[in-house]
């Protein structure tokens, strides 16, 4: 069995595993997921997120946290820290991605736990996210406590396109 190690990555690590950041962006849209873009997933529109994601993470606006095993990076996740001066215990977590290969081994609820603790230790009390309404991630969250407070239907296009579909809304307080 492949053990993980779920790391928080400085600057310099994150821009280290850009490539495998890229590939795992890429993979996770292609195989469905639904986090903010639509097919054919291109590497060059991973690279681009990706690029913007990096300088914000080394501006100290997000923390990047990976699940590695074996040299590879098979999962990730962001804290993206409230900029607002009167939301400073708040903050999103975004992209929790899980490379099809690695996927049903519990990387994404310990990529969550490891993303919460930090949260907590840097007193961030407030926690929200957005995903598809039903979706594995969906499911996901309410199991690690999350608490869903809304849905707005046709919100984002599905990966294929072909349809909009609803997503839900969760809170989390730490």
């Amino acid at each position: 069995m492949i053990t993980h190690t779920v790391t928080l990555l400085t600057p310099q690590q994150a821009q280290a595993r850009r490539v495998a950041l890229v590939d795992l962006l890429v993979d996770s849209v292609e195989s469905g997921a639904s986090v903010n873009f639509v097919w054919p997933m291109t590497r060059t529109k991973a690279e681009i997120w990706w690029e913007g994601a990096l300088a914000s993470h080394a501006r100290g606006e997000r923390l990047i946290f990976t699940a590695d095993a074996a040299g590879r990076v098979d999962g990730t996740v962001q804290l993206i820290l409230a900029p607002q001066e009167n939301q400073s215990f708040r903050a999103d977590l975004a992209k929790l991605l899980v490379h099809r290969r690695a996927r049903h081994r519990g990387l994404g609820a310990a990529l969550m736990g490891a993303a919460e603790a930090e949260a907590r230790r840097i007193g961030r009390t407030l926690l929200t996210l957005d995903t598809e309404a039903g979706s594995a991630a969906a499911r996901l969250y309410a199991r690690l406590g999350w608490i869903k407070y809304g849905e707005i239907p046709a919100y984002a296009a599905s990966p294929d396109n072909r349809s909009r579909d609803t997503v839900s809304f969760f809170y989390k307080a730490l």
